[in-house]
């Protein structure tokens, strides 16, 4: 085994074991961490002793609750956005290098899987979700816009729901996740110990998950598609919500549904939202590799503006949960501020 305190790395059998070793976190993810994954897939890659990749996260509640967003913060505050992108980068490097690895690569969901958790597994061929499994790209709440890939994989959700993921931040447990295709598999948590030991096995990976995997199984979500691929539809959140406000006008249990989303969705960040609704839309027709370069784009535009700062403030620092967003409304955010956030940048993300 080697080690680092914040992530574990092992060899047992035929799998090459990584555990997020950041329990008090929730397994949040630091450069550190990205490096150290980046270096050991490298060396896996050439090992014949390794024929596939198992992901975990330590401590049972969270596989990975999503990037360290405090350490993000505190660098831009103290003028040090430069650094940060440094780890935005090497984060979608990792992510990019995931997405080809040639092995079997399974992530093992067993609690709280968010933003840059998702980059480190989604990518990969397998992703096992169990009971405790809760995702969510909650990203325009805190000002910030759903990356790591998030423009490559929420317009590739069937029908809205990527859309529905990315304005909104709501939750999807497992047999939502297989719908989406966010999880290919769904095992019962109590099932994980063994299913560990079978992946260091030399029973081919397809095959072991096909055995412990349960049936399909209709999720609050899915189920309730057609609502959502009505409702989430067009190309502005000005529509989105005209839509909410329109459904949200009765008194059955779809109208509640469509008003609380709808007041979600007002409380987040305009800014945000617009680039969000603009990834969804624009990702359609883009390579993973295109998706990349422009959520490098954005996000160096983002650690250099207002809003990101101001929702880790409410959400994670003061904790009042009082974001004041600027500009205040979707009216004040114009298609040409938008298209800033998209173009080119002078130094633009080289991928492996």
């Amino acid at each position: 085994m080697t080690s680092d305190p914040e992530i574990l790395f092992e060899r047992r059998g035929a799998a090459g074991l990584v555990t997020l070793n950041r329990p008090q976190a929730l397994n949040a993810v630091t450069l550190g961490m990205v490096r150290a994954l980046r270096r050991q897939l490298d060396a896996w890659r050439d090992d014949p002793a390794v024929t596939r990749i198992v992901l975990m996260g330590a401590g049972g509640k969270a596989f990975s609750a999503g990037g360290d967003i405090r350490q993000i913060y505190d660098l831009g505050k103290a003028g040090r956005q430069r650094e940060a992108l440094d780890f935005f980068r090497e984060e979608y490097q990792l992510n990019t290098v995931i997405k080809k690895y040639p092995k079997p690569y399974v992530s093992l969901y067993d609690g709280i899987v968010m933003g840059g958790g998702i980059g480190l597994s989604i990518h990969g061929s397998h992703r096992v979700a169990g009971d405790r499994f809760l995702f969510a790209m909650p990203e325009v709440n805190i000002g910030f816009f759903p990356d790591i890939g998030g423009t490559w994989f929420l317009p590739r959700m069937p029908g809205e729901l990527g859309t529905y993921c990315a304005v909104t931040g709501e939750r999807l447990r497992a047999e939502d996740a297989v719908a989406a295709g966010i999880a290919t598999h769904r095992v019962a948590s109590e099932r994980f110990a063994e299913l560990l030991e079978g992946l260091c096995g030399a029973v081919p990976v397809d095959a072991l998950l096909a055995a412990f995997a349960s049936p399909p199984a209709m999720g609050s979500v899915s189920g309730r598609r057609a609502e959502i691929d009505c409702w989430f539809a067009g190309d502005r959140v000005e529509a989105i919500l005209h839509n909410l406000d329109t459904a949200g006008q009765g008194t059955d249990e779809a109208a509640s549904r469509a008003a609380s989303l709808a007041a979600t969705i007002r409380s987040r960040s305009p800014t945000s939202l617009r680039i969000a609704l603009e990834q969804v839309r624009r990702g359609r027709q883009l390579s993973l590799e295109d998706c990349m370069k422009t959520e490098y784009r954005i996000v160096s535009r983002i650690l250099y503006g207002h809003d990101f700062y101001e929702g880790v403030r409410a959400v994670i620092v003061d904790k009042d949960n009082a974001p004041r967003w600027k500009p205040a409304t979707l009216a004040e955010v114009g298609e040409s501020e938008i298209a800033r956030y998209f173009a080119p940048v002078t130094d633009e993300l080289d991928l492996p």
